[in-house]
């Protein structure tokens, strides 16, 4: 399968990089198959249109407002993705958005689409993620790990990380 694990935030602004931090953390604990492409997203924004295109699922991991409780986790899905980024929290969320219509004008939208938002405690400057949002960070590792399964994939522990 096709799949594209996609962390996405800014580093510099302490929870906003939840999205990033995921993506390493599933990276050194776990080995994922041919076929699973791992990306750091950053604060990309149009760069990001080739990997992101034609793929049959993408997770996309992101720290993002809904007004919940700080470290909230919570799924969106496919056409409610792009439809929740009009209520931008930071620029790469407006490239994302800017991707995401691209790929659907283009007919390259993925078959799949998965966002795991954490609500963040902190934007201050900082690169230290808030306890709470480490704790989100966990779940939204799990939640990968069953998306993936549900999907007929796959990921088995790195040694030492069982």
């Amino acid at each position: 399968m096709n799949t594209l694990l996609l962390g996405v935030g800014n580093l510099l602004l302490s929870d906003e990089g939840v999205g990033v931090r995921t993506l390493e953390a599933l990276e050194q604990r776990f080995l994922f198959p041919d076929g699973v492409v791992l990306q750091d997203g950053g604060t990309s924004g149009m760069e990001l249109l080739e990997v992101m295109a034609s793929r049959d699922l993408i997770v996309v991991v992101d720290a993002v407002q809904s007004d919940s409780e700080a470290g909230s986790l919570f799924i969106l899905e496919d056409n409610d993705v792009p439809a929740y980024f009009t209520q931008r929290l930071s620029p790469h969320q407006l490239g994302l958005a800017d991707v995401l219509m691209a790929l659907q004008m283009t007919d390259e939208f993925p078959r799949k689409l998965v966002l795991l938002g954490i609500e963040p405690a902190s934007l201050a400057p900082g690169m230290v993620l808030s306890p709470v949002v480490v704790l989100a960070m966990e779940a939204a590792i799990a939640q990968v790990i069953r998306i993936l399964n549900n999907h007929g994939i796959t990921v088995s522990p790195r040694e030492g990380n069982s």
